[in-house]
């Protein structure tokens, strides 16, 4: 007879835990790597934006005062009016430029003109060159000395210097990026509403009410907040142009540089981080909001030709065009003019000045340094930080923390983070005071400054890989690393490409980000481009402001060579086989 023996069920193991998978020796390099990425942030972005807000609340002896600083800025009439300058000039700037720019974008995206291309990279001329260099040219165009000063008096304005040459000069700054923002939006448009449209009866300005403006109102939003950001928080053209108009990054600068009130200092760089943190959430939240405009049916919108109208749009561009190679243009003679405006023959007088009289040279190699360590460094950290987030598993906490710290750079003025650096790596307790007035740290600010660009790009190279390459790597227990290496990175090497260049002009161009952390060992162009500019030697300041507009022109014809032979080497699974 058979005995039945009742084995007891099997229970969770001792300590009364479910059974957990164990951690595979790479997933830790991945942790590792991870928590790295962390701590680079938390040191330089978390910590010193921290340090500003304790120093706000805090006495010049170090004790806490609570909302004193706020309350004695508050009823300081000389700051509040800057303030309020401050508020007024960038929503003038926002409210002029964002018509131009779209009336640019419609243009090249709802059109049939010729020489689309030409106005195309015309406009990104300004990005080329110091935000400064448009408030240079003004001054030789309207200045005291200026080739349109007596038109410019006779229409009522009777100097350049102040709140009309700030709004210039930042119009012309910002335009490309609010341009860049808005021909995405109107590029993302389906055809198949505007033959509906036809198809009513339906004229050509109710389409642009109904159709075109909604499809773009989340681009204008999007832009109008980029522009407003850029003005409120530029340091370079209100010093050069601004004359007796005070407005909030000036303050900032006069109260740490120039009257050592750091408590104030830091009141001023959290009013400056209010409407970009609140121009970041609103951004983001209209993104949410955003719904796709391009479904798997919609059919790409093709303009179709009208010579009245193309012609019309052509006379626009081209004058537009023609306004920013006048900005450029007069920088470029003033550079070469002997002395102006008694003797305009041509000379390098004021390029050897600056390289050799007045050591830009120094300074020059200093910004190519500064620029090559961010583009190399920077694209490596932002790389491998956005594949530990989209390609890794675990530490779900530190990982939301990263995205956050991430993101958190779009949000801060670079004169806000220079100003914390200055807090922090300053303070004689941190152990890494010793990097305060390097290099190093110089490159360090201009990464973080410009890191969340470069990681949203990182990571929309990243999202559009199917993770099917990790599952298949993990199931033949390949290391992520080799996966990394040998799939992911030669894949992703064009996103790496634009990635380095976008750091290394925005290090080349720079000025709020390092205009508290410099030494006179480790001074470059563009702060000495506005020391130029404080001396009187404009023409030198010109000049010096055209060879980082050169080199960067250089480096971007180097990077999309580069580019091209990378495609070339990496990219040829993307083109069709030969039959």
């Amino acid at each position: 007879m058979a005995v039945l023996v009742h084995e007891p069920a099997a229970g969770p193991p001792r300590g009364g835990r479910g059974a957990r998978l164990r951690a595979h020796w790479t997933d830790r390099i991945a942790h590792l790597t991870l928590a790295a990425v962390a701590l680079a942030l938390v040191a330089f972005l978390a910590a010193p934006l921290a340090k500003i807000l304790f120093q706000s609340l805090e006495d010049a002896e170090g004790r806490f005062v609570g909302l004193a600083n706020f309350i004695s800025y508050a009823q300081t009439p000389a700051l509040l009016e800057s303030l309020w300058n401050s508020l007024w000039v960038s929503a003038l700037v926002t409210v002029v430029t964002i018509p131009l720019a779209f009336a640019f974008a419609y243009a090249l995206t709802r059109s049939c003109m010729r020489f689309k291309s030409a106005f195309r990279t015309l406009t990104l001329v300004p990005l080329l060159a110091p935000s400064l260099l448009s408030a240079i040219s003004l001054i030789y165009w309207f200045g005291n000395q200026g080739v349109l000063k007596v038109p410019m008096q006779a229409l009522g304005i009777n100097e350049i210097y102040g709140a009309p040459g700030i709004v210039l000069a930042e119009i012309f700054s910002v335009f490309p990026h609010a341009l860049m923002i808005l021909i995405t939006a109107l590029t993302l448009s389906d055809a198949r509403l505007y033959e509906a449209a036809d198809a009513m009866g339906t004229s050509a300005a109710r389409k642009f009410w109904t159709i075109t403006l909604p499809g773009a109102k989340y681009g204008l939003i999007s832009a109008a907040l980029v522009t407003f950001t850029l003005v409120i928080t530029d340091f370079g053209i209100p010093k050069v142009i601004g004359g007796n108009f005070n407005v909030l990054a000036t303050d900032v600068f006069k109260l740490v540089i120039g009257q050592q009130d750091f408590q104030r200092g830091a009141v001023v760089a959290l009013l400056l981080l209010a409407p970009a943190v609140l121009t970041f959430g609103v951004d983001h939240w209209v993104s949410r909001k955003q719904t796709a405009m391009l479904t798997a049916r919609a059919v790409p919108y093709a303009p179709r030709p009208a010579p009245a109208y193309d012609a019309l749009m052509t006379a626009y561009c081209g004058a537009v065009a023609l306004l920013i190679l006048a900005m450029v243009g007069m920088a470029l003679f003033a550079s070469f003019a002997s002395f102006w405006p008694y003797n305009l023959k041509p000379s390098l007088r004021h390029y050897v000045m600056g390289l050799v009289d007045a050591e830009v040279g120094d300074a020059f190699i200093n910004s190519l340094l500064v620029a090559a360590g961010t583009a190399s460094v920077g694209t490596a950290l932002v790389f491998v930080g956005a594949y530990m987030l989209e390609k890794t598993k675990g530490m779900d906490g530190l990982r939301s923390a990263v995205r956050l710290l991430a993101m958190l750079p779009m949000a801060v003025p670079g004169l806000v983070l220079g100003l914390g650096y200055i807090f922090f790596f300053n303070a004689p307790g941190n152990p890494l005071n010793g990097l305060y007035h390097t290099i190093t740290l110089l490159t360090a600010c201009t990464i973080v400054h410009f890191y969340t660009t470069g990681h949203l790009t990182a990571v929309t190279a990243l999202k559009s890989l199917d993770a099917e390459f990790e599952a298949v790597s993990a199931s033949l227990k390949v290391p992520f690393y080799k996966t990394f290496w040998r799939v992911t990175l030669p894949i992703c090497t064009p996103a790496l490409v634009d990635i380095a260049r976008y750091f290394f002009i925005n290090a080349m161009t720079t000025i709020s980000a390092v205009v508290f952390l410099y030494s006179p060992d480790t001074k470059v162009a563009s702060i000495a481009i506005l020391n130029l500019d404080e001396a009187g030697e404009i023409g030198a300041a010109a000049a010096m402001a055209m060879l980082i507009a050169a080199a960067n022109t250089v480096a971007t014809l180097l990077f999309l060579g580069a580019g091209w032979w990378i495609d070339r080497r990496t990219q040829a699974w993307k083109r069709p086989a030969p039959v």
